[in-house]
């Protein structure tokens, strides 16, 4: 370029000179000497316009070469600004993130980072401002499209401007490392269940490594032995100075058995010494897991165990089975002679033992029984179902309770019944293993009778039968809740009665009270002749009686109740030879959904009844929210 310009400059004298005065030879020396000028200055601008084309083409097939590069890599790129805008990306790290390229370029690299990890390359970013920092390399997550995190590992650089050495953009390189990230932490999670395991179980590990110059011991190892982490290693003959002298010989008769060949696994129970100076009781298994050209022992892994406790237990045993013979005697004897009845099964259900009063309670002697299953030698049922009584074996994992019943019925083999209360215990040992049942059973026949008898009287009027009125208040609260629940059935509500009975002084004053009760009781009967079976019939006290309906209309009730008036005025009842007359006076009151407690609606019937033997007696009265028929609220019940 400079050429050029001294060419120009030569032209520009020579003209000058064209203008001054020279002779034809010095005009013609100035014309070649600007010719050749001139050619010399387009020779070399023919040269450096090379060279910019060749400088162009290398700089276009070197961005040809990125952009290939970029299009074609597996691995993430991105171009980066200062302020975390993604310039430009490649497909590979779209690809990575569920994101189309146009998507990715308009985000920031902090929308698409795991907001737990955008402090990471935080530092980074400032020693590149600082000019500290030129490249760059760390793992962190990423949010795919999907929102689900991905880990990537990052390595880039720094682009800075050549003079000012100002950062301008960085260049980052994404690889995916979610797959290796979840294996390793699979695999920490593996490892980490695998020493909770041994540590759950109070397992040590082992580790004979010669290579590495003696033996390595798990933390549960030392600190079975109250020893430090790290404190046993090294001489692998350490171990057998800490043995109890009366266990070493057969631990190592065990040890070398196995270094000939002649065991597959090492295997001993011998006592060491706790640092502490007391003894623990230690199971040892290992094996050889590599040895050299000659045989000798390279490599042994192992576990122990504490079984200390095992071993107190077995010693216990020891001691206890002397007694247990006796004891077992002493239990025969005692079971032969309580007034229980007493059968014993093994696990597949067969008798092992009868005492005397099982046999006569059965019939089946106990000879007879023995190894027979238990159901052709004890067959209960319960009283109200008839089902049998099941006496298998408890379900697996299930806690083994004892299972007791006081309503069964022993049937024997002639068909006799006898009420029976049992309580079926099964035996499980030590290991949890179900090993058989004992049944108890009394002869509760009498019990049983007395049972029934004071619960019919503690719910029933002694004089009549009918429910008492604590029992009939009971039901009636439980019938309010249901109409409170459910409303009227398709066959109608149900209907309270309130029944006084009308002139019953009279035969308690002139009869006596003999004859009062002897009525009573024609009045009871009288009553359940023309009810329903389902309706319930209670005596409250007195010669006050109630009625529950259990389906019946307002129209049914009222024809109940005339029903009820009718059979009481027709009972024709003398007493010594006089004739009594008496009626009844009811009060109706509904049992619904809006009728409010029961003690409300025994209320409402009872004022009801009031208002029937005001209007004359021998009449039925209904409740002011209840009618009987179409504009009537109370009617006469006359013969």
């Amino acid at each position: 370029m400079s050429l050029l310009v001294l060419s120009l400059a030569v032209v520009a004298v020579l003209v000058l000179f064209s203008r001054v005065a020279l002779g034809p030879e010095g005009l013609k020396f100035c014309l070649q000497a600007s010719v050749v000028a001139t050619g010399c200055a387009l020779f070399f601008a023919y040269l450096v316009i090379g060279r910019i084309s060749d400088d162009r083409r290398q700089i276009a097939q070197s961005e040809q070469r990125f952009r290939r590069a970029m299009e074609d890599s597996s691995i993430g790129i991105a171009i980066v600004g200062l302020d975390g805008r993604i310039l430009e990306t490649n497909p590979a790290f779209a690809a990575m993130l569920g994101y189309s390229r146009q998507e990715i370029e308009a985000l920031t690299f902090f929308q698409i980072t795991h907001p737990d990890d955008l402090h990471i390359g935080r530092e980074t970013m400032e020693g590149m401002k600082a000019g500290t920092v030129d490249a760059f390399h760390f793992e962190k997550r990423y949010l795919k499209k999907d929102g689900m995190p991905i880990w990537a590992r990052l390595a880039g650089s720094v682009i800075r401007d050549e003079k000012s050495g100002i950062p301008l953009y960085l260049v980052s390189q994404i690889e995916d490392i979610d797959a290796r990230k979840q294996a390793e932490a699979r695999i920490a999670e593996a490892e980490t269940r695998w020493n909770f395991a041994l540590a759950g179980a109070g397992q040590g590990v082992w580790d004979l490594n010669m290579r590495r110059g003696g033996t390595t011991y798990s933390s549960t190892w030392v600190k079975m032995l109250g020893y430090a982490e790290g404190e046993l290693d090294g001489d692998p003959d350490h171990w057998l100075t800490m043995i109890h002298p009366d266990d070493r010989e057969a631990v190592l008769a065990a040890d070398r058995a196995h270094l000939e060949g002649n065991t597959e696994f090492f295997e001993a129970e011998f006592r060491m010494r706790h640092k502490d100076g007391h003894w623990i009781w230690i199971l040892d298994r290992g094996k050889a897991i590599e040895r050299d050209g000659d045989g000798q022992l390279i490599r042994a892994i192992g576990s122990l165990t504490d079984i200390t406790q095992r071993k107190q237990a077995e010693e216990r045993l020891i001691v206890s089975a002397a007694m247990l013979a006796d004891e077992k005697e002493r239990l025969r004897v005692t079971l032969r002679s309580i007034g229980d009845a007493v059968i014993c099964t093994d696990a597949a259900n067969r008798v092992t033992f009868m005492n005397p009063v099982a046999e006569k309670l059965t019939g089946v002697s106990g000879s007879e029984a023995l190894g027979k299953m238990l159901g052709h030698v004890y067959w209960a049922v319960d009283e109200e179902t008839g089902h049998r009584i099941g006496v298998a074996r408890p379900a697996i994992g299930a806690d083994a309770r004892a299972d007791q019943n006081s309503r069964a019925v022993l049937i024997r083999r002639d068909d006799t019944r006898c009420s029976i209360r049992q309580v079926v215990s099964p035996i499980v040992n030590e290991r949890n293993e179900f090993c058989g049942l004992v049944i108890v059973f009394q002869d509760f026949t009498d019990a049983r009778a007395l049972q029934r008898q004071l619960a019919h009287a503690a719910a029933h009027d002694a004089l009549t039968g009918l429910a008492n009125r604590s029992s009939f208040i009971r039901t009636m609260e439980d019938l309010v809740d249901q109409a409170r629940r459910n409303g009227p059935t398709a066959r109608g509500g149900q209907q309270f009665m309130f029944i006084d009975l009308d002139h019953f002084k009279l035969v308690n004053d002139t009869g006596g009270h003999a004859a009062g009760d002897a009525l009573l009781k024609r009045v009871a009967e009288a009553m359940r002749g023309v009810l329903g079976p389902d309706d319930i019939v209670a005596r409250l006290g007195g010669d006050e009686f109630a009625v529950i309906l259990k389906s019946a209309s307002a129209a049914g009730a009222g024809i109940a109740a005339r029903s009820i008036i009718d059979a009481i005025r027709g009972l024709n009842f003398s007493w010594e030879g006089r004739p009594y007359q008496i009626g009844a006076s009811i009060g109706l009151a509904p049992i619904d959904k809006g009728c409010g407690e029961a003690d409300e609606i025994i209320a409402r019937a009872d004022a009801a009844c009031y208002a029937a033997k005001a209007a004359g007696r021998g009449c039925v009265s209904v409740s002011p929210d209840q009618e009987i028929s179409s504009g009537n609220e109370q009617m006469a019940a006359a013969s």
